[in-house]
């Protein structure tokens, strides 16, 4: 558990707050996010428009036909005074099944001759850990995860693709994330899952929030087959 945070607030526009509680992103920042998520909710209520947690910020957008900025400052500090860590077990755990393979992963061969192992050891040690959902932006439902063994690291593309498609799983420096639909992007591509990310008949349209552990499964193309999975390879940039 990080030590206690000392929120400080940023005006960044005539309706919104930056609430800044840490300087580095750290697994075990998330406790204090989530319970300074829950408490701004509560409090500031009605007149809450949108609050985004991130690693180390959340962002309050508040209503101004409702507040103040002097009012939505003192509701802010009043809402993280005397905060305390959010408890473990309100994270929701997900066991996310992907195909690694080079035809939809065409960065699983590079990684692995950077590091001189194998394609099947670069899985492994995406698959060995859990990860935290620290925010969800980009796209609807994309979440970024992390944190990636310090090996596994590796830089953005230098040149973005003009399309991913749903379902690619990526690394980019110590952070993975899904693409939640096809979109460009500049991540590293080892493989892809069938799992609907953004869906608006759920109740919860996005199946991560922040706070969720995340871990990987490797399975075998049949299986992702099974699963509804698309095997079409990955275009070229």
């Amino acid at each position: 558990m990080s030590q206690a945070p000392t929120p400080r607030l940023e005006t960044v526009a005539m309706d919104a707050l930056m609430v800044r509680l840490f300087s580095r992103i750290d697994e075990a920042n998330m406790p204090w996010t989530l319970a300074a998520d829950s408490a701004l909710r509560e409090r500031f209520g009605a007149a809450l428009i949108d609050l985004v947690p991130s690693y180390t910020t959340l962002l309050i957008h508040y209503d101004v036909a409702r507040l103040t900025h002097a009012e939505a400052r003192e509701l802010a500090l009043s809402a993280l005074d005397g905060l305390a860590p959010a408890a473990a077990s309100t994270a929701r755990e997900h066991v996310i099944p992907v195909w690694y393979d080079p035809s939809v992963g065409p960065e699983l061969e590079t990684i692995a001759a950077r590091l001189d192992i194998s394609p099947q050891e670069v899985v492994r040690r995406h698959c060995a850990r859990d990860y935290c959902a620290f925010a969800l932006g980009f796209a609807p439902g994309y979440a970024f995860m992390g944190l990636v063994e310090e090996s596994l690291a590796t830089p953005r593309l230098e040149t973005p693709r003009q399309r991913v498609p749903a379902g690619s799983v990526g690394i980019a420096e110590r952070q993975t994330a899904i693409y939640p639909m096809r979109s460009p992007g500049g991540w590293n591509i080892l493989g892809r899952t069938a799992v609907k990310l953004f869906d608006r008949e759920r109740e919860e349209i996005s199946l991560f929030q922040p706070g969720d552990r995340v871990r990987f499964e490797a399975i075998d193309r049949a299986t992702f087959i099974d699963q509804g999975g698309d095997v079409t390879p990955m275009e070229e940039r």
